[in-house]
């Protein structure tokens, strides 16, 4: 009882700064795992380059060391070029270290839904005089994205769990702020279960709600078979 009278208002303001980095880094990085998508697609060399090596760099290496290299590694990079750069807090180096990482792992999603839809929906849409770019965004993407959505709630949900990395930066997330209460009061059992029951509790929300849009989209594709 002490636990949830004490530490329980500064834990849901954790939890709120939890949610708050989570839905700005995955609006980022559905629309950067997009982009990439194509480029990877792409016949340029260049950019197709460019999508493999940024897909192989974030999926080959840890986020924690992602986060420290965005936070500390790259102001002083650019400090060695002459240019003074610092991310203002926590918050924004969070949000560029989660759009970076969950934007790779976005990407190869996007290209399994891609690569899923019958090749022939290509080819009936350039038959129908639509270009490659008209047809990959009005006929092909809308398909991808429905059948990626399972996956990409998931990658939500991964993403969501990764915020308390960032708490190594002091992001004053729900993690962050339960080691503050912990060091205080030394009430780590308590303390770390309400913190479970709290990512169990948005967890669950998110997983109905995976459920719910599948099962919508399914029952919207049967009743456009009948």
């Amino acid at each position: 009882m002490r636990v949830l009278r004490e530490a329980f208002p500064m834990l849901v303001y954790g939890m709120s700064v939890t949610v708050q980095v989570s839905i700005i880094s995955l609006f980022i990085a559905v629309f950067l795992g997009l982009f990439t998508c194509l480029m990877g697609m792409s016949r340029n060399p260049v950019l197709s380059f460019i999508s493999k090596f940024y897909i192989w760099l974030i999926r080959g290496t840890p986020l924690l060391v992602q986060v420290y290299f965005i936070y500390f590694g790259f102001p002083q990079m650019l400090q060695s070029f002459g240019i003074a750069f610092r991310f203002s807090t926590p918050f924004s180096a969070g949000i560029v270290a989660l759009s970076l990482n969950a934007g790779a792992y976005i990407a190869e999603l996007f290209r399994g839904g891609i690569q899923a839809v019958d090749p022939g929906q290509m080819e009936a849409a350039r038959s129908l005089g639509l270009t490659s770019n008209m047809a990959m965004f009005k006929v092909i993407l809308p398909q991808a994205v429905r059948i990626a959505i399972p996956s990409l709630v998931n990658q939500f949900i991964i993403t969501l769990k990764d915020t308390s990395i960032i708490s190594v930066i002091g992001l004053a997330e729900i993690a962050y702020r339960a080691k503050i209460y912990i060091g205080r009061t030394m009430e780590s059992f308590a303390t770390w279960s309400v913190v479970a029951i709290m990512y169990l509790v948005v967890i669950s929300v998110l997983s109905w709600l995976s459920r719910y849009v599948e099962g919508r989209l399914t029952y919207g594709d049967k009743s456009q078979g009948k």
